[in-house]
C-alpha cells in the first residue's frame, strides 16, 4: 500500500523537506492539491433591497398636459452650467450622468425606455427616471416660408439637461457588469456626452474635483486672476464665467481646469 503511493506521488523514493523539517511524501501530495484551490469572494447580499410593484420604466408623454400653451425664447441658459438638483442616487445604484449639457427630445426618451424596458430581468431589477417630460417649446417655421412675420407655430417639445444630471437609474438584485452593457448602449445615442457611473463612482467623481482644488500648486488660478482683476479682465469675462471660475462654456464643461 505504500509503495502505491510512493508511485502515485511520483517515483519518491525520499522524505521531502519545507522550512527545514523533514515530511513524508504523501504530506508533499497533500500540499500540491491545496496549491490549486482557489478562494473566491462573497457574493453580496441584497436582503434589504426592495423591488417596486412596476419595475419598468414609465412611458412619457410626446407633448405636455397644458390647456393653453405658450411660445418661449430659446432661453441657453437652461442647459449651461451645472445642474441645480438630481445630480444624486434616490433609490438605484447605477446610473447615467450626462458630462454636457443639451436638449433631450421625445425619441430619446423613447429610446431610452424601450432598450431598457427589453433588455433588463424585471425579476431582479428596477428603473426609474431622473428627468421629466419634455416640456419647452420649441419653434419652427414652415418651408419656403420668408422672413418677418413674427415668431413661427411650436414644433414639438424637448428636457433641457445640464452637466451632472442624472438621467435614469438602474438598481435591484444585479451588479454593475450585469447592466453595464445596457446602460453603454443608451448613453452612446444620447446628444449630449454621457457616462455609465455608480454610487461610488459618482461619489469618487466629486472627490476628485474637491482633491484637485485642494491640493492645486498653481497660484494663479482662474478665481484669483478674476477676483484680482489682473490686466482689467473683468471688462471681457462675462458674469457667467465669474460665477463658476471658468469651468464651464455655455453647454460644455472642462474637467481639468480648476
Amino acid at each position: 500500500m505504500f509503495s502505491l503511493m510512493k508511485a502515485a506521488v511520483g517515483g519518491l523514493t525520499g522524505v521531502c523537506r519545507v522550512n527545514g523539517h523533514q515530511q513524508g511524501p504523501l504530506h508533499c501530495h497533500l500540499k500540491v492539491l491545496v496549491a490549486g484551490l482557489q478562494t473566491y469572494e462573497i457574493p453580496p447580499d441584497y436582503s434589504d433591497v426592495v423591488l417596486p410593484a412596476k419595475p419598468k420604466l414609465k412611458f412619457v408623454n410626446k407633448v405636455p398636459n397644458l390647456k393653453k400653451p405658450k411660445r418661449e425664447p430659446k432661453k441657453l441658459r437652461d442647459i449651461q452650467g451645472p445642474t441645480r438638483g438630481a445630480d444624486s442616487f434616490t433609490q438605484g445604484q447605477y446610473g447615467i450622468v450626462a458630462l454636457g449639457g443639451g436638449y433631450l427630445h421625445w425619441g430619446h426618451i423613447e429610446m431610452m425606455r424601450l432598450t431598457i424596458n427589453r433588455k433588463m430581468d424585471a425579476r431582479t431589477m428596477f428603473a426609474r427616471w431622473c428627468i421629466s417630460g419634455p416640456y419647452k417649446p420649441i419653434t419652427r417655421k414652415g418651408l419656403g416660408q420668408r422672413m418677418g412675420g413674427g415668431k413661427g407655430a411650436i414644433d414639438h417639445y424637448v428636457t433641457p439637461v445640464r452637466y451632472g444630471r442624472l438621467i435614469v437609474e438602474v438598481g435591484g438584485k444585479v451588479e454593475l457588469e450585469e447592466v453595464k452593457h445596457i446602460l453603454t448602449e443608451v448613453a452612446k445615442k444620447l446628444p449630449f456626452p454621457a457616462q455609465v457611473v455608480s454610487r461610488e463612482s459618482l461619489a469618487a467623481l466629486k472627490k476628485k474635483h474637491a482633491d484637485m482644488e485642494q491640493n492645486n500648486q498653481n497660484p494663479w488660478t482662474f478665481k484669483q486672476i478674476v477676483q484680482g482683476n489682473m490686466l482689467g479682465i473683468r471688462r471681457v469675462v462675462s458674469p457667467f464665467d465669474v460665477h463658476h471660475c471658468g469651468r464651464f462654456s455655455g453647454k460644455f464643461h472642462f474637467p481639468g481646469r480648476v
